[in-house]
């Protein structure tokens, strides 16, 4: 989902939710925040990076399957 940047959509989404709460979070849309981004480093793509591995498959600790389904 992305971030909603407009403060007054953002008051109509808030809606009838006690707007205090929030009032923080809607001091950054009226006063502007830091520039800034994302990034998301899970336990197994790390280990695999470590590691030196071909497939993340590897790093699992444990099968992740579905019902009928066969590990290769």
């Amino acid at each position: 989902k992305n971030k909603e940047w407009n403060l007054d959509k953002l008051k109509v989404k808030i809606g009838d939710e006690e707007i205090s709460a929030y009032e923080w979070y809607l001091d950054l849309r009226r006063f502007g925040s830091v520039p800034h981004s994302g990034m998301g480093l899970g336990t197994e793509r790390l280990l695999m990076w470590v590691c030196k591995l071909d497939h993340i498959r590897d790093t699992l600790p444990f099968p992740r399957l579905r019902e009928g389904w066969l590990y290769p």
